[in-house]
């Protein structure tokens, strides 16, 4: 009698993982290899040091700003956007009713947000909020992610998934889906605030992420997360809305992405890479068996933290990490003079370091990938 239960037990089981209706549908596609914690990313503890700032109680701060006082701003799971003052205290500002990602100061003082929820919007000094761009090209803005503005005033902002709706799902849940789907639901947008107009710029990415100008604003620097990669896309003359890989093969999952100094460009790596999702990659039916497993043993972020500098031609200037996890699931890096301020996508505090930038520590050599210098 137990037999023939465990056996139809089994049998339901069986008929669930193969036939039980999911929301993805995953496509084939080969991941890069992985280099690992290897060459480009020899793995080390530059990050297990640093200073955490306490946000009491509040979550997730995912992107930050700096205005012309020196405040950093930053945008948190709650809605929320407060500011860290240069004295270190922490001010109260707006809540956009939605989920703040990507936030940029325009050259008026607005700032300007990438919520997840809302789209585009527009926030002035006074702390009115605007909605700029909720819809494009006939297409709901499902999860505006991160935004950068060129020196022309125009606004460059992901799209990061245009099945997978952050509202519905969540945003963290939204990724999930989108990564394991892998079917290019991601797009790039143009906004022209003078004309009130927005554009696909380019689309097709597996969940199109971190945004940043190039330094000379003939570029749009672009993080194509479920591709382990950073794309630049051009934003001028004949060659606009075409892209060139920056970067590929990275050894985790790359968040924002922003300006540094001598060059560089900062992004954060919110998690390693999973094994099983690169191994099942060519199968989009195994990938399907996946998301029908409870949640708890589907693959998902670690908390690992790891943030890194490169040249606009992908080389590796500083690999800073922080693998006991002590702050995790890093989404980016800010330097503010000396210090480099670390974003997350859920812990409970702002981070910082000394900015490598301004102070011997370890850089990467392109020929070899072997440390140099030390420690700050």
């Amino acid at each position: 009698m137990i037999k023939k239960s465990l056996l139809s037990l089994s049998a339901v089981l069986v008929v669930y993982l193969l036939t039980w209706p999911v929301e993805v549908e995953p496509v084939a596609w080969q991941a890069p290899e992985n280099l690992g914690y290897t060459e480009r990313f020899a793995q080390n503890q530059q990050l297990s040091q640093l200073h955490r700032i306490e946000l009491d109680g509040d979550i997730g701060p995912e992107d930050f700003a700096l205005d012309d006082n020196q405040n950093i701003y930053f945008s948190l799971a709650s809605g929320d956007i407060k500011y860290l003052d240069p004295k270190g205290k922490i001010h109260a500002w707006v809540n956009t009713g939605g989920r703040p990602l990507g936030i940029e100061f325009d050259g008026q003082g607005n700032l300007i947000v990438a919520d997840a929820y809302n789209g585009l919007l527009k926030i002035d000094v006074n702390g009115k909020i605007e909605t700029l761009v909720d819809i494009v090209d006939g297409i709901k803005v499902n999860y505006a992610d991160d935004v950068d503005i060129s020196d022309n005033g125009k606004i460059y902002f992901s799209d990061a998934s245009t099945k997978f709706h952050a509202k519905k799902y969540g945003t963290y849940g939204a990724s999930l889906l989108d990564i394991n789907e892998h079917g290019g639901h991601g797009r790039l947008i143009e906004y022209d605030p003078a004309t009130k107009t927005a554009i696909t710029l380019a689309s097709g990415f597996n969940f199109a992420n971190g945004v940043t100008m190039s330094h000379d604003n003939q570029w749009v620097l672009m993080n194509e997360t479920g591709h382990y990669r950073i794309l630049k896309v051009a934003v001028e003359g004949e060659n606009k809305g075409q892209y060139q890989v920056v970067i590929d093969g990275l050894p985790g999952f790359p968040d924002n992405i922003n300006q540094g100094s001598n060059g560089l460009y900062w992004f954060g790596m919110v998690s390693p890479r999973s094994k099983p999702l690169d191994m099942l990659s060519g199968s989009g039916f195994a990938r399907k068996i996946i998301q029908r497993l409870p949640a708890f043993m589907r693959p998902k972020a670690q908390h690992f933290g790891h943030v890194v500098a490169i040249t606009e031609d992908g080389v590796v200037k500083h690999n800073l990490q922080d693998p006991l996890g002590m702050y995790g699931q890093t989404t980016g890096a800010l330097e503010v003079g000396n210090q480099l301020y670390i974003s997350s996508l859920h812990e409970t505090a702002l981070a910082k370091t000394l900015n490598p930038n301004m102070a011997n520590t370890v850089e990467v050599t392109p020929e070899n990938g072997e440390q140099v210098g030390s420690q700050p």
